[in-house]
């Protein structure tokens, strides 16, 4: 309740204080004359537009501000219930609102910020996001469980959106739903199959989950939205007169796409840890993490310019680059990389959020209820058809099997995020087909986030429960000590930090808990500790040639660096304490 009644009082705050005089008394408001010998003049002077821009920007800081404050007011007081996503998308819809209710003052040309602009979006907010996830990504489970998640991501990401399009047009031709062609259909479906990895990872990246479920969801949902955009890419400019030949070049574009894109930002970062190799940056700080940024956007906008998938490219850009040009950094700018792009994933995870909240007062919307009822249950039945059906095959071929307990996990986690939302706002299809399907997708992605994601823990914990009273069932059934293991192995497939003691446990699902904090990352499968071909290979000649080996002096010279770092912080904060005590000291005395 404290942390609700903080949020409203610091969102209304900020309104009130961009709010200006009464729409109704500015002289601006009289409509221009329409007379066509009238010259067109501009409607802002340079001037104006630059104090509009600044005034939005500092509208986004105070918005970012704000969050910060709430994400700290959950940990602060222990309200383990709220993520801090659900609590983000909450907070903009509190801000859309008293936008709304406050609408006729001029607020200085903020309503247009209230808007999520999907170039700033795949631009500037999804790079960090993605980079981030791959640079942190621990790679022996990720590569242990690699052809389930590219079943899943693509194989399974295709059935999910030819179960909603087909589902939608089929209903749509009988009058059941709201009417969509066959491209308005499979395109919505596309998009919407884009099992977000923003809203994904900020549920559970508090949870500490067996690796296997961990990895297959993470992987799934990242390499899922490169998929979802290439396919609603695909769609949209699918030709309905060769429908024979289209189906075959969008296939093939579909994949070279894919790979294409993995191989441009494997390159880069390829080429960043030969120049950090052969290049002495470690003793220059600043220069070293500046050709690292650099390296690290230069794939994404390039695949994006070639069209290609760029977020493909960024992310495996991450995955190459922590796995050969992290260990040629100075330990310095270990440190800084992962502590900078991390925060940069968290503001741009929180404007994410904050967009999606705002975005129900900031759009005109056209809401079918048939339409997005229809919608939700194709979503979740293609979801189950992806899971359930690739699952038994992947079982066949996997040593570590996906158990139904965590089959049910991945289904429900399913959520979907502001990447289908900004697909949705790039189709370019007729206004009202595009307003209703741009209505429709809100919903179902606020739908998942808050609804799906604010019950996650209740569903594990009544999963794990579940579990719990079925191994008791063996273990009074079982006479065989090696089943009853079994069976405990099995049943322990999720667990939840506790924090000492007995009683309810407590934790908190924050994305700003560091990464692998929780996770386990420490425990490999079995198919990741067995060394394969590749494993040998990377070992014997790709680690060698693109690592650098650090001289015992260099190593000396960097524990000195840190070691004078953290002697001069202590003696700053000694210095700062006694200086404090003394003036209490002259207090008293006085």
């Amino acid at each position: 309740m404290k942390c609700l009644v903080v949020v409203v009082w610091s969102a209304l705050l900020l309104v009130i204080c961009l709010a200006g005089e009464p729409a109704s008394s500015a002289p601006d408001d009289k409509p221009a004359p329409t007379d066509s010998t009238t010259p067109v003049t501009e409607p802002q002077t340079g001037q104006q537009e630059e104090s509009q821009n600044s005034f939005r920007i500092f509208f986004i800081l105070c918005v970012l501000l704000v969050a910060i404050l709430m994400v700290f007011l959950l940990i602060k007081f222990n309200f383990h219930y709220l993520p801090e996503s659900i609590a983000i998308v909450l907070l903009g819809f509190i801000i859309g609102g008293l936008f709304e209710i406050f609408k006729h003052y001029n607020i200085k040309g903020i309503k247009q910020s209230e808007m999520l602009n999907p170039t700033i979006f795949f631009l500037v907010m999804l790079p960090p996001i993605i980079f981030e996830s791959g640079y942190n990504l621990h790679k022996g489970n990720f590569f242990a469980n690699l052809g389930t998640i590219v079943l899943f991501a693509v194989v399974g990401t295709a059935i999910s959106a030819f179960t909603v399009g087909a589902g939608l047009w089929v209903l749509g031709q009988a009058k059941i739903s709201y009417p969509l062609s066959a491209k308005e259909s499979f395109g919505f479906g596309a998009l919407i199959s884009a099992v977000d990895p923003v809203a994904t990872l900020a549920i559970f990246s508090a949870i500490d989950v067996q690796p296997t479920l961990y990895m297959l969801v993470f992987g799934e949902s990242v390499l899922n939205d490169a998929v979802s955009i290439v396919m609603t890419d695909t769609i949209i400019h699918f030709n309905d007169t060769e429908a024979g030949s289209a189906i075959g070049l969008a296939i093939g574009d579909f994949f070279l796409s894919f790979s294409m894109s993995g191989v441009v930002g494997a390159l880069f970062a390829l080429a960043l840890a030969l120049l950090l190799k052969h290049l002495a940056l470690t003793k220059t700080p600043s220069l070293e993490f500046c050709t690292v940024c650099l390296f690290a956007y230069a794939p994404y906008f390039l695949a994006e310019g070639l069209h290609l998938s760029g977020i493909m490219a960024i992310l495996s850009s991450g995955i190459v680059m922590s796995h050969y040009a992290h260990y040629n950094l100075s330990f310095m700018t270990q440190v800084t990389v992962q502590q900078v792009f991390r925060t940069f994933s968290f503001l741009a995870e929180s404007c994410v959020f904050a967009y999606l909240g705002m975005a129900i007062f900031s759009f005109t919307h056209s809401f079918q209820p048939s339409l997005i009822v229809w919608s939700i249950l194709l979503c979740l039945i293609g979801r189950g058809l992806n899971i359930g059906l690739l699952t038994l095959l992947a079982n066949r071929f996997r040593q570590t099997k996906v158990t139904p307990q965590q089959q049910f996990i991945m289904w429900f986690s399913g959520l979907r995020g502001a990447i289908a939302f900004a697909l949705a706002l790039h189709l370019p299809f007729d206004e009202t087909t595009k307003q209703v399907i741009v209505s429709t997708t809100l919903v179902i992605v606020l739908f998942t986030i808050i609804v799906m994601g604010g019950s996650t823990m209740p569903v594990i914990k009544l999963v794990t429960w579940w579990t719990d009273r079925q191994t008791g069932r063996v273990r009074l059934q079982s006479e065989d000590r090696h089943h009853l293991d079994e069976a405990d192995s099995e049943a322990d497939f999720i667990t939840v930090n506790t924090e000492g003691g007995s009683g309810d446990t407590e934790y908190m699902l924050s994305k700003t808990v560091e990464f692998g904090r929780n996770l386990n990352v420490d425990e490999v499968e079995p198919e990741a500790a067995t060394p394969g071909i590749w494993s040998r290979w990377d070992e014997k000649y790709f680690v060698p040639f693109f690592r650098k080996k650090f001289t015992q002096q260099e190593i000396r010279r960097a524990c000195n660096e840190m070691h004078d770092l953290t002697t001069k912080w202590h003696t700053d904060v000694e210095t700062g304490s006694q200086m404090m005590d003394d003036d209490e000291n002259d207090e008293h005395s006085l």
